[in-house]
């Protein structure tokens, strides 16, 4: 298959986009699928990441810097989606071998700022479209749309957004986790439920230093003896603060941008996190989680989530201080009833196959083409 994938990561938006499409691309590539990307250079855009793990990139020009709220998500393109359109169509018609017959098996897009005008308009570049997507705030013109996330009416939450045709992949049955997930999930052993070890991390960029916070309360005395693995994203600007406070602490490791997390959850008790991306991999390990949303899109889950008993939920970024995240953790800490019935329901919801369902289906609407 002929892959291409229009998605952006940035300091604003975070990395989350991006990261479930590497996970996606990783796996396709090993189905034997030919994939490119297509990003705007954005501050913090990862696209040297991506050239790095060999794949081959067009990067669109850089937009102006545009003052916007969160949920502002047409201000996350940077540019009108005619623009967009117009600079998207240009790199795939450029990637085309003969530099005129540019329709690829799968355009593949995940961006909160494109709906059904874009895709209407690139339609002819592509025999089959994808949108990766989880607002569900607007219509799309798509073949399969996927949504891995999780709450009340998931399945008719589309029903007037999307062709009659569209294929719906909807909840974390379908989340995309890499490879790494699912062993460990089977090679972690939960033998007390005691919490002795946290991982803490915050996403890509974590602007509001939520985890400088976390590791404030977690060098007071009540956590006397708690091990913590702090891992800091690669777009996050307070790397020479974080770095101090570990050195001040001997119980915090720091460990730098990593391919996965697996490894670190199936050795941690409890983690301490945002919502999004990160969710689904812990759900996968059955790592107990203290949460808080650092995005709207991410309180509906989180609501969810908490209603279902799969996590915990501190609250939206602007409303945690250290006061209610340290009552939070105490309140875990000393209950091991609810950590225990915490790693079972998030490890029921996800079970680490999500990738492979999503390429079983794309594989079979490219046969059926």
């Amino acid at each position: 298959m002929n892959i291409v994938i229009r998605v952006d990561a940035s300091t604003r938006m975070g990395l989350g986009h991006l990261t479930r499409c590497r996970t996606l691309a990783e796996s396709l590539r090993v189905h034997g699928a030919v994939v490119h990307f297509i990003c705007r250079q954005h501050p913090g855009n990862q696209i040297q990441t991506l050239q790095n793990e060999r794949y081959s990139v067009s990067a669109l020009p850089t937009a102006p810097e545009q003052i916007a709220t969160d949920g502002d998500y047409a201000a996350w393109l940077g540019v009108s989606q005619d623009q967009d359109v117009d600079e998207t169509r240009a790199a795939l018609q450029a990637t085309a071998n003969d530099g005129k017959n540019a329709q690829v098996d799968w355009l593949i897009v995940d961006h909160y700022g494109l709906d059904e005008r874009w895709e209407r308009q690139l339609r002819p570049m592509a025999r089959r479209i994808l949108v990766i997507d989880d607002l569900a705030d607007r219509p799309h013109d798509c073949d399969l749309l996927l949504d891995q996330n999780y709450g009340a009416g998931m399945d008719s939450r589309y029903h007037d957004k999307l062709p009659q045709k569209t294929v719906c992949l909807i909840g974390p049955k379908y989340a995309l986790l890499r490879p790494e997930y699912r062993q460990w999930r089977e090679k972690r052993q939960r033998k007390t439920d005691q919490v002795r070890r946290v991982l803490v991390f915050f996403g890509g960029t974590d602007s509001d230093n939520l985890t400088g916070m976390t590791l404030t309360v977690l060098t007071s005395p009540a956590f006397k003896g708690i091990a913590v693995d702090v891992v800091i994203g690669a777009n996050n600007p307070h790397r020479d603060t974080l770095a101090a406070q570990a050195l001040a602490s001997p119980n915090i490791t720091l460990h730098s941008p990593r391919p996965h997390l697996a490894d670190l959850m199936a050795e941690a008790d409890l983690a301490i996190g945002a919502g999004g991306t990160t969710t689904w991999e812990r759900c996968c390990l059955g790592l107990p989680s203290l949460v808080v949303s650092i995005a709207e899109n991410q309180r509906p889950a989180c609501e969810a989530l908490v209603q279902y008993g799969v996590i915990e939920w501190v609250g939206h970024h602007d409303q945690v201080t250290a006061a209610n995240l340290a009552d939070a953790l105490i309140a875990l800490i000393n209950d091991p009833a609810r950590v225990r019935s915490l790693a079972s329901a998030s490890r029921a919801l996800v079970d680490g196959n999500g990738t492979q369902r999503v390429i079983d289906q794309l594989m079979a609407n490219t046969r059926a083409a």
